[in-house]
């Protein structure tokens, strides 16, 4: 067996709305093997995931799985199964997954939910070669092998802390991109995101974060605001640290000037000796040294967000209980194998170290490592209570008195921190401060909420949830507006006319689209950015107030969607289809199940816009979780009569005017003589895209009138649709520029130029190599029937296939042409383009494909930048495209 590719589908997908690998496996010499034709195959293989039992598969109950093992299944599935089973144990527990044979005999797609990628790709490779030891009878360690997983788990998956704040805003169905790999997350899209970094925001000052860090400065701050505190000062040595504890007063605590976590604490220190090794241990945890009066009492950590005290825990410090038989050194080893311990922070708790300070504490309960500790006997390992030195932690929320809570919010309120821990010393927590000589130890930020997430003892606190209402009050969902566009043709078109409809409403609109990526109106990258990573990054731009995004079928297939859900699905047509063949989409019923992803995906509250004139898109209808608006240039297609009866919104075509209408209630938009891009309502396929884009944005709810100013401002200039059916008059010959390249479109731009006056007419055509030999061969048989001459080319698009075979495929497609007389072949479009520009004739209609958009625009500005040519009427016009082309606008004749 061998895995051919694995895709990271990040979004939702075609088999799911959540993440999932896709992988595809060649079952190879075992295509016709299933596991109970394998002698101990099933034995094996369920004696080392034994916990396997718990999936129940298509029987549908406990243990279907193995029911299916006996009964006999195929490779593919049981990778399936391993993989999420290995990912679960883990520590990411994950539960979808479906295998299905390819039109290729013997190759599967298996399709694997994953929580974290590093996680479910090593999964994945552990889960194939468990696969091959139980075929081939090869011992293999999954114990050893799990432990890898887990290991890799705590490295790269979320902690505890920013895990419970994401799962929090995701609760709120408030969208979560995760930053880098660390632990920071954006929560929300575009102009309403805010950012956390663990339980640090956006809004964790600098300036507070300082103060925090600067333990003396703190101490200064908060006692002016009549915050009690310990005594205490910097020293600058040993000697120093000293003759401070002695100007204190015994016992003294040690401590980093700017540390945190707890390293290099020492407290209850009466000797000299005690000291000066404190003041060494401290010293390399921090830029400076501070001796502090200790203040007797438990450790208490008191969590504030929002100046609101909403958790608090007291803190025990890192101890054993001796046996009488086992070394100090193995009680701590005992200790750190609990699995809710790990080194750092990726676990509710933290492993004991026995560094220099533990064995300072030990030494001064007469102890070292390699002490038999009498059975019952508590030995401390230190005696600072932090988390992260190996304390745990009880809730005490409920018992907080209120002038400890308010004492400790007017601490956060003078270092100036949304969220803060407060670290309290007091012998009664529920008791005011003074009144038990107790104090405010430290202001910390970014504090940790393991303790308070998953204490000891006591109850689990919501405190990520009350980060997040704080960063997103009550109606706040940190979304904006999100349209998705698909369909094989018009998409762009359609992408472009919403944006900027949207645009004319004052929000700066991010548009993604096969030319680039926009952010109002300005071109920030170039070239095809379709797919999802260009959609992800136009939400992770703060600048955006609503994305409107093309979403094209292979970054579907790639990598899903770049978003979670959408506001807006338009689905404009599936028509003949194109790509069919690649990625296993052999048919248009297929490449529909595709692009049916964004209805899929689609917000309950949103709206599907679908062509109600192609059955495909018609038939999306059924899995849109909201509205849907069905669009159709016939008002009396038998789907919008339907739709009216049943008060559902519709647009369509009345008396040459754009209608829309909910029910029995209609009305005109606006005429399509008004609408530049339909040319009068002459070309078919605009008029549809406008129908799209106007229920869109009417769905969207947006005003008739700002969608009436949209439609009537947008033009089909090329600075607005480039190389989407921009026609110029170039010395007296009509030029049209188009990037159609498959038979649907195709045969649109036919239809749409039928009407024009020219009877002679040329192309310059070509076809991407990935598509089907049919598919290429129908396009030669259109162009064929529709021109006098053509000229076709081969140039960046070949994808695979040999110099000439593209051509050879068109001239087989022209062979039998009614029409075409004239065929020429050039090696690239430049070479096409130039060729006809310079043999083509007044009255003449040229279609010259764009091979390439930006490429075909900026060729054409060379080409024709000092050529102003004449309209029909014989009056001079001319438009500006892109700062330098000058042309003219036909006006279309009946």
């Amino acid at each position: 067996m061998q895995i051919q590719k694995v895709l990271k589908l990040r979004g939702p997908n075609v088999w799911a709305n959540f993440s999932c690998l896709e992988v595809w496996i060649d079952l190879e010499e075992f295509k016709d093997t299933s596991s109970e034709m394998i002698p101990g195959f099933n034995e094996r293989l369920m004696g080392w995931l034994p916990s396997m039992i718990e999936h129940r598969c298509s029987v549908g109950e406990r243990g279907g799985f193995f029911e299916r093992l006996r009964r006999g299944t195929y490779m593919g599935h049981i990778l399936e199964h391993t993989t999420l089973e290995l990912q679960s144990l883990a520590g990411t527990p994950v539960g979808f997954g479906r295998a299905r044979e390819t039109t290729v005999e013997g190759t599967y797609k298996v399709a694997i939910e994953y929580t974290d990628e590093q996680v479910a790709i090593a999964a994945l490779n552990t889960a194939f070669e468990m696969l091959l030891a139980a075929i081939h009878d090869r011992p293999f360690d999954v114990n050893a092998e799990v432990e890898k997983l887990k290991d890799i788990a705590h490295n790269v998956c979320l902690g505890p802390s920013t895990a419970a704040i994401v799962a929090a805003a995701q609760a709120r169905n408030i969208p979560c991109i995760r930053l880098d790999t660390e632990s920071l997350v954006q929560l929300g899209y575009g102009s309403r995101q805010r950012r956390i970094n663990a339980a640090e925001t956006d809004r964790s000052g600098a300036v507070a974060e300082m103060i925090a860090s600067d333990k003396d400065l703190t101490r200064k701050l908060l006692k002016t605001v009549g915050v009690p505190v310990a005594d205490g000062r910097p020293v600058t040595d040993a000697e120093d640290a000293w003759v401070a504890a002695e100007e204190l007063g015994l016992p003294v605590v040690v401590k980093p000037l700017d540390g945190n976590h707890g390293r290099g604490v020492a407290t209850n220190l009466s000797t000299k000796e005690q000291v000066t090794l404190a003041y060494a241990a401290a010293k390399e945890e921090g830029s400076g040294v501070v001796v502090e009066q200790y203040i007797p009492g438990d450790d208490y950590r008191m969590l504030i967000i929002g100046y609101q005290l909403v958790a608090a825990a007291r803190r025990e410090p890192a101890q054993v209980i001796g046996n009488g038989t086992t070394k100090v050194r193995e009680l701590v080893d005992e200790v750190n194998k609990d699995p809710l311990r790990s080194d750092g922070h990726a676990t509710v708790l933290s492993k004991m170290r026995l560094d220099a300070v533990s064995l300072a504490v030990l030494a001064e309960q007469g102890y070292s490592t390699e002490t038999v500790v009498p059975a019952g006997v508590k030995v401390l390992i230190r005696r600072n209570a932090n988390l992260s030195t190996g304390g745990t932690a009880t809730d005490v929320t409920d018992e907080v008195h209120p002038d400890i809570a308010r004492r400790a919010v007017d601490a956060v309120r003078m270092v100036g921190l949304d969220i803060a821990g407060v670290d309290v010393v007091a012998r009664d927590i529920k008791r005011p401060l003074r009144e038990q000589g107790g104090a405010v130890i430290e202001v910390n930020a970014g504090p940790g909420l393991r303790m308070h997430l998953r204490p000891s003892h006591g109850s689990s606190r919501p405190v990520g949830r009350a980060i997040v209402d704080m960063m997103f009050p009550e109606m706040q969902s940190g979304r904006i507006p999100i349209v998705a566009v698909t369909g094989v043709n018009g998409k762009t078109t359609t992408t472009r006319l919403i944006a900027h409809i949207v645009g004319t409403t004052g929000k700066r609109v991010g548009m993604t689209c096969t030319d680039g990526i926009y952010i109002g109106g300005d071109r920030i990258e170039e070239g095809d950015c379709s797919g999802p990573a260009s959609a992800k990054s136009v939400l992770m731009n703060p600048l955006v107030d609503a994305a409107v995004l093309e979403t094209a079928r292979g970054g579907i297939l790639r990598a899903g969607l770049g978003f979670d859900k959408c506001d807006i699905a338009v689905v404009t047509n599936i028509g003949e289809g194109d790509h069919l063949g690649l990625s296993d989409i052999q048919t248009t019923e297929n490449l529909a199940k595709v692009k049916r992803c964004i209805v899929e995906a689609l917000a309950p509250t949103g709206a599907a816009v679908l062509n109600a004139e192609d059955p495909l898109v018609a038939e999306m209808a059924k899995h849109c979780p909201g509205t849907t608006v069905f669009f159709a240039k016939n008002g009396s297609h038998p789907l919008i009569m339907q739709r009216r009866a049943e008060n559902a919104r519709v647009a369509f075509v009345r008396d040459h005017a754009i209608a829309l209408a909910e029910g029995e209630y209609e009305f005109t938009l606006l005429s399509l003589d008004r609408i530049p891009l339909t040319y009068n309502g002459r070309i078919g396929f605009q008029v549809e895209n406008v129908l799209a884009a106007a229920a869109a944005c009417w769905a969207l709810g947006l005003p008739a009138e700002q969608i009436r100013l949209g439609l009537e401002s947008f033009s089909a200039q090329m600075d607005k649709v480039p190389a989407r059916f921009n026609v110029f008059e170039v010395g007296g010959a009509t030029v049209i520029v188009d990037y159609g390249h498959n038979p649907s479109s195709l045969a649109a731009i036919l239809a749409a130029i039928e009407p024009f006056p020219q009877q002679v007419r040329s192309a310059v055509y070509s076809v991407a190599g990935d598509r089907r030999d049919t598919d290429i061969i129908r396009q030669g048989e259109l162009l064929g029937g529709a021109f006098d001459r053509v000229m076709l080319y081969e140039d960046q698009y070949l994808r695979g296939r040999p110099q000439g075979e593209i051509i050879g495929l068109l001239r087989a497609g022209l062979s039998g042409a009614r029409r075409t007389k004239e065929m020429q072949a050039f090696n690239t479009w430049e070479g096409a383009a130039d060729a006809a520009l310079r043999s083509v004739r007044p009255g003449e209609l040229l279609l010259l494909q764009a091979d390439s958009v930006d490429v075909a625009v900026n060729h054409l500005k060379s080409v024709l930048t000092a050529g102003i040519a004449v309209n029909g009427n014989g009056a001079a016009a001319s438009m500006e495209v892109n700062g330098a082309l000058k042309a003219t606008v036909l006006h279309v004749a009946g």
